[in-house]
């Protein structure tokens, strides 16, 4: 399965479009990591635990993805747009959503 952000894929010729595919991942707060981001803004520098959360949540995201396309018998997935977002739930707290939306194809 290729995976791409392009809306092509050269030297392959799409058969057919068979839909958006859609994939989220969602993370609860954590206090521990939000303790030391709060730190890591003060002090300033990168916060590597939220790093890393977002990269094992974006390839969450794709590998789901790829499940959904293939579920629709896709060769390929194009056009794949990554995002990122907060939900709130209460005063205490936030969870992160990561999403990943492309086109599902079909190739000859």
């Amino acid at each position: 399965m290729i995976l791409t952000t392009t809306d092509v894929i050269q030297g392959a010729i799409i058969d057919s479009y068979l839909g958006i595919v859609t994939a989220e991942v969602v993370y609860g707060s954590n206090f521990l990591r939000d303790f030391f981001a709060s730190i890591r803004d003060i002090i300033g520098g990168r916060t590597g635990s939220y790093e890393r959360l977002f990269q094992e949540g974006q390839q969450k995201a794709l590998a789901e993805l790829e499940t959904r396309a293939q579920a629709l018998g896709a060769d390929a997935v194009i056009g794949i747009e990554i995002d990122t977002g907060t939900i709130n739930v209460d005063q205490s707290g936030v969870l992160i959503l990561i999403t990943a939306t492309g086109t599902a194809v079909k190739m000859r």
